[in-house]
């Protein structure tokens, strides 16, 4: 059941992911709102949604204009659906201003409120933060409803388990709950009864699932995403005050993107395509220059945005690896065309040079380890190459030896890609190179790993390339006796 589930998640972005969850969740409040179940009726919902919508979507068209800044119309109705859930409907033409205020700061907050044209705090949040301070209008996250919760946990699991970030959901749920229980036994409450509340009657799960993991302000790797979970977790505590100010869940989450911006590394870059080279028959390299100098660690990934015309449903986002190296003064993407790509690929494919591309969320926890006498295995599947070719064309630019086997697998001897660059490893680092034609390893190729690395289970295994490889590989190297804590997969949301 869960490979279906994946099979479907893999196909569609992130952002869409999100997307869908949320008109899901808005489809199943229109149909309860029928049945008497929650305060408002099916008109005034439909009503509040639709104004939301509508005022987001021309405020972040003129905003967008006014700054001269790519805009993702996905973003846009993220943000606008997100509000339509959190705002109780009110009787039609009753509430308006409020609506337009909350959904306007929402968008200028994406290009005011950013620092290197990438904004600092979680829309919703800060918009909200404003609105209350400035009129005393506030949220009533009426989605926290006994009748939704199963609806909110059924869509938001799959959100999670798309983008997989369950480490930073459940540091926030564990230090919340925690936070929450220590007060109420203090207080001398229910400790069951108090559970039950931050469960069921308040926005957690929703504010978790979909809010927290918002991308844009979470820090870069993931010891620092469960420090910012546990500090949102903490403030998310509803007992959690200072002196008459109590946090609300959107101060919480504001405070925790000041964190996070005070870890990450925050800026846009501009970059422009100065050549494009075809390295296989559907694999090309595309290098780029950046306007600023870009600190990165070998094996990490950024987002791109490429403004197109007929976007198709996957967007103008993706998430790619750099294939270059920190040593490099370009910028290198690997990039593969598989039958019917995306409109966004389609278009960097026929991009002229000097084409413009914006890059940002530098991330990533695939990188090599500290310790440089650690073994090393990395297993790549296709394009899932190019953060090894980033690593080994570091190590060689540094003169770094390190005691590396690399297994490159594809289905076709001319699917291989920057051969010269580990041929080269080979000679002057020593490192093991096999490359493997295969589709779909068999039970005889785990094997063979066996007898050409005797010493596999002292080693670390790096594994890249796509999910279903990943998984498999996975699965099968801890049969073999590879512990879990020695195998460490590449994965960065949206994938599609």
């Amino acid at each position: 059941m869960f490979k279906n589930i994946d099979g479907i998640l893999n196909k569609i972005t992130m952002y869409r992911a999100v997307l869908y969850c949320l008109l899901f969740l808005l489809a199943e409040a229109f149909g309860l709102s029928f049945l008497n179940l929650l305060a408002f009726g099916p008109f005034d919902l439909i009503i509040s949604a639709v104004f939301i919508l509508a005022v987001c979507f021309f405020a972040n068209a003129i905003f967008a204009w006014a700054f001269n800044a790519p805009s993702n119309v996905e973003s846009v109705y993220i943000t606008a659906l997100i509000l339509a859930l959190i705002i109780t409907p009110a009787k039609p033409f009753d509430n308006l201003l409020f609506l337009s205020w909350v959904s306007v700061l929402a968008m200028a907050s994406k290009y005011v409120l950013a620092v290197g044209k990438k904004h600092l705090f979680n829309p919703v949040a800060i918009s909200l933060v404003l609105i209350t301070l400035a009129s005393n209008q506030s949220a009533s996250w009426w989605i926290a409803n006994l009748y939704m919760i199963p609806f909110v946990i059924i869509g938001g699991l799959l959100v999670v388990r798309k983008i997989k970030r369950f480490d930073l959901v459940w540091s926030f749920f564990i230090v919340s709950l925690l936070t929450t229980s220590i007060f109420n036994l203090m207080n001398g409450q229910n400790l069951f009864s108090g559970l039950q509340k931050a469960l069921v009657y308040s926005p957690m799960l929703f504010f978790a699932f979909i809010m927290l993991t918002e991308p844009m302000t979470l820090p870069p790797t993931k010891i620092l995403r469960i420090c910012y979970g546990a500090l949102v977790g903490f403030l998310f505590a509803p007992q959690i005050h200072i002196g008459s100010l109590y946090i609300t869940p959107e101060l919480a989450l504001v405070v925790g993107s000041v964190f996070s911006y005070l870890v990450s590394s925050d800026k846009k870059l501009i970059l422009t395509l100065e050549k494009r080279t075809k390295l296989a028959p559907s694999i090309y390299d595309f290098e780029f220059t950046s306007d600023q100098e870009m600190a990165f660690k070998p094996g990490q990934y950024m987002e791109l945005t490429l403004e197109h015309p007929r976007q198709d449903s996957r967007g103008i986002r993706r998430y790619l690896t750099i294939a270059s190296s920190p040593t490099e003064q370009e910028i290198l993407l690997g990039i593969k065309f598989y039958n019917n790509p995306s409109s966004f690929k389609k278009s960097l494919l026929l991009a002229k040079l000097g084409q413009k591309i914006v890059a940002s969320q530098l991330a990533g926890d695939f990188t090599l380890p500290k310790g440089k006498n650690k073994k090393l295995v990395f297993i790549a599947g296709g394009i899932g190459i190019t953060p090894f070719r980033s690593m080994i064309k570091y190590l060689l630019d540094t003169n770094e030896k390190r005691s590396i086997v690399l297994f490159y697998l594809n289905k076709t001897r001319d699917d291989f890609a920057y051969k010269d660059i580990f041929d080269k490893a080979k000679l002057q680092l020593g490192i093991k190179v096999v490359y493997s034609i295969v589709d779909i390893p068999s039970a005889s190729y785990y094997q063979a790993i066996r007898e050409r690395v005797p010493d596999y289970q002292e080693r670390f295994f790096y594994i890249s390339g796509p999910p279903s490889m990943v998984s498999a590989f996975e699965t099968n190297l801890k049969k073999i006796g590879v512990k879990k804590s020695h195998i460490k997969t590449d994965y960065f949301p949206g994938f599609a």
